[in-house]
C-alpha cells in the first residue's frame, strides 16, 4: 500500500513515565552515520571540553586510531591522556563493562596495560554491579553536561568504517593489524536539556558502579561544534532505558515499551536496522501490524550471519522461526527482511555487518541507541536509547531524510534519488528494487518455509534471557506453591481417605454415577 495514503499517527509515541524516562528539548541534534563520522567528531569535539568528559561503554580499546585516514592519526588512549595534560581543569571518567574487553577481544590487556590512564584526573573503572550474565551495554559520551553522544558504537576495535563500506580496505584494521569486514552503525549527537538528561543517566551509572557522585558541571562549557550541521533544532528528545533489577535498582523496561508503541503507531512506513531480530515479543507487535487491512510497509535490515557459534545457534534459528511467523501474518505483502551487501573486486559479494539499532516511524519518529531486538536488551542488559519526535512540521523532513539517507547508503545512490522514487511510488520497496544490483545493495534474507515451528528455540532462556537469573526467588516461589498444594490436600477429606474409600460410592449414590467428574475445593479434577 502506498505510504502516502496511510496517514500519520494521531499522537506522540514517546510518553514520559510509560516508555521513556524523560522528554527534554535538544537545541540541536545530528545523526552520525558510521564510525568514521563519529570517531572524527570525537577527535574534534573532545579537545574543546572544559571540565568533564564521561565515557560509558560495553568495551573500550585505547589502541584504536580515531582517524585512520590521516598520516599520523590520534590513538585513543594517548589522545585522552593528552586532553587532561593540556587542560588543568578537565577530568575524565571512563566506565567499561568488566567483561567487555574479554568478550570483545579475548584479552585482559585493558586491565593490565593502561599507563595512559595513570593520571590523577583520569578515572578508569570497570562496572561489575550487574546480575549474572548481564552486561553494561550503554554507549554514551558526555561533554561538560551540555553535549552527549548516544548510539550503538563503542570506542573499540573493529567498529571503524566509512559509508562506502568497501569489501576490501587496508585502512580497516584492528590494533593487532588484522583486517575486518565492512560494518554499519549509527550514533546521535544532542545538546541542551536533552544532553543534560543523558549526562544524568551517565552520572547515575558511574555512581552505582563506583560509589562516587558527580556534581553538576558549572561555569564554562563546550558548545555545539561548528563543523557539524544540525539535522534538527529545538526538537523534543526522549530518553529510554533498560535497567534490570538488583543492586538497589528498580526494573525499567522503557526501551521495550517504546519499541512496542513505535511499531503499533506506524501508519505509512516502518524502517528498522538491527543486529539481531530475535525477540518474539517484537514479533507479536509486527504480526499485529501486518494483519491490519491498512498498515505500513515494514523494511527490516539485519546482519545476515551472526559471528559466534552460540549466536548462530540461538539468534539465527530464532530469527528463522520468527520470520516464519511473520511470513504467515504478511497477508498483504507489506514485509521485507533484508541484508546489506557490497561487491568485492572479484565480483563476489560480501555482507555488511549491521550493528546499528534504529527504528524510524513514518516521518515523525526516529530512535537510535544501544538496544537490540532480542530478549536480553529488553530486561537483562543496561541500555540507553534516544527517540526524536517531530513536534513541528519542519522536523518531519529531517526524520524522512534520515531514513532516505540510510537507504541511499545501502543502495549505492543518493538520498535525493531515493526520495524521488518514494515520492513517485509511495513505497520504500520500490526504491530498493529500483536500485538493486549496484556495488552496494539490499538483498532479501533467505525466507524460511511456512511449515515449521514458530516458538523460541529450546534453551533460549539460557543464552538470550529476558531478565536476570534469580534462583533463590524461583526456589521461594516453588516452596510457596508446594506449601499451598499441601495445605489444599490437608483441607480436603477425600485426600486423606484410602484408595478403597475413595472408590466406594457413598450411601444413596447410584452405581451409575460412580465415575462422575467433579472438582475439589482447589479446582483440581478428581474421580469419585
Amino acid at each position: 500500500m502506498p505510504m502516502k495514503n496511510a496517514g500519520e499517527p494521531s499522537g506522540p509515541i514517546a510518553r514520559e513515565g510509560r516508555n521513556c524516562q524523560i522528554i527534554r528539548e535538544s537545541d540541536r541534534s545530528a545523526f552520525l552515520i558510521d564510525a568514521k563520522a563519529y570517531f572524527e567528531a570525537l577527535a574534534r569535539v573532545l579537545p574543546h571540553a572544559r571540565q568533564r568528559i564521561v565515557i560509558i561503554g560495553w568495551d573500550l580499546d585505547p589502541k584504536i586510531a580515531l582517524t585512520p585516514e590521516e598520516a599520523d592519526p590520534p590513538v585513543l588512549g594517548p589522545f585522552l591522556r593528552d586532553l587532561v595534560e593540556r587542560n588543568d581543569t578537565l577530568e575524565l571518567k571512563i566506565l567499561v563493562w568488566a567483561l567487555g574487553p574479554v568478550y570483545a577481544r579475548k584479552t585482559l590487556d585493558l586491565f593490565r596495560e593502561h599507563t595512559w590512564a595513570d593520571h590523577p584526573r583520569i578515572a578508569l573503572a570497570f562496572d561489575r554491579r550487574h546480575s549474572l550474565r548481564a552486561s553494561q551495554h550503554q554507549k554514551i559520551v558526555c561533554v561538560d553536561g551540555t553535549l552527549a553522544f548516544v548510539g550503538g558504537m563503542d570506542l573499540t576495535s573493529e567498529r571503524w568504517d566509512d559509508r562506502l563500506h568497501r569489501a576490501e580496505w587496508d585502512l580497516r584494521r584492528s590494533p593487532s593489524g588484522s583486517t575486518y569486514g565492512p560494518v554499519h552503525d549509527a550514533q546521535a549527537l544532542i545538546s541542551g536539556a536533552a544532553a543534560q538528561g543523558i549526562c544524568d543517566v551517565a552520572a547515575d551509572r558511574w555512581r552505582r558502579a563506583t560509589g562516587e557522585a558527580l556534581p553538576p558541571v558549572r561555569g564554562a562549557q563546550a558548545g555545539w561544534p561548528d563543523f557539524i550541521a544540525p539535522a534538527l533544532e529545538d526538537c523534543p528528545v526522549a530518553v529510554a532505558r533498560t535497567v534490570p533489577p538488583g543492586f538497589g535498582r528498580r526494573r525499567r523496561h522503557e526501551t521495550a515499551k517504546l519499541t512496542d508503541d513505535a511499531i503499533l503507531a506506524a501508519r505509512s512506513s516502518l524502517y528498522i536496522e538491527t543486529q539481531y531480530l530475535a525477540s518474539f515479543r517484537v514479533a507479536g507487535r509486527l504480526e499485529a501490524s501486518l494483519r491490519r487491512d491498512k498498515g505500513p510497509e515494514i523494511l527490516i535490515v539485519v546482519t545476515r550471519s551472526s559471528r559466534g557459534m552460540l549466536e548462530r545457534i540461538v539468534m539465527e534459528y530464532n530469527r528463522k522461526r520468527l520470520m516464519r511467523r511473520l511470513r504467515r501474518a504478511d497477508i498483504h505483502g507489506r514485509l521485507r527482511v533484508m541484508c546489506a551487501s557490497t561487491q568485492a573486486s572479484d565480483g563476489s559479494r560480501d555482507e555488511v555487518l549491521i550493528h546499528s539499532k534504529i527504528i524510524i516511524v513514518d516521518s515523525s519518529f526516529a530512535r537510535i541507541g544501544s538496544s537490540n531486538l532480542n530478549n536480553r536488551s529488553e530486561g537483562l542488559d543496561t541500555e540507553c536509547d534516544l527517540a526524536f519526535e517531530a513536534a513541528r512540521a519542519d522536523h518531519r523532513p529531517a526524520i524522512e531524510n534520515l531514513r532516505n539517507d540510510l537507504l541511499a547508503e545501502h543502495l549505492d545512490t543518493s538520498m535525493e534519488a531515493v526520495a524521488q522514487v518514494i515520492d513517485e511510488t509511495g513505497s520504500m520497496f520500490a526504491a530498493v528494487d529500483r536500485f538493486a544490483g549496484g556495488r552496494r545493495d539490499l538483498r532479501d534474507l533467505d525466507q524460511p518455509s511456512l511449515e515449521g515451528k514458530v516458538t523460541p528455540l529450546p534453551g533460549t532462556g539460557l543464552f538470550d534471557p529476558r531478565g536476570p537469573a534469580r534462583p533463590w526467588q524461583r526456589l521461594r516461589s516453588w516452596l510457596r506453591r508446594a506449601g499451598r498444594a499441601l495445605a489444599g490436600k490437608a483441607a480436603d477429606p477425600s485426600a486423606r481417605s484410602s484408595p478403597e474409600q475413595r472408590r466406594k460410592p457413598e450411601r444413596g449414590q447410584a452405581e451409575g454415577q460412580g465415575n462422575e467428574e467433579i472438582h475439589d475445593a482447589k479446582g483440581n479434577h478428581c474421580r469419585q
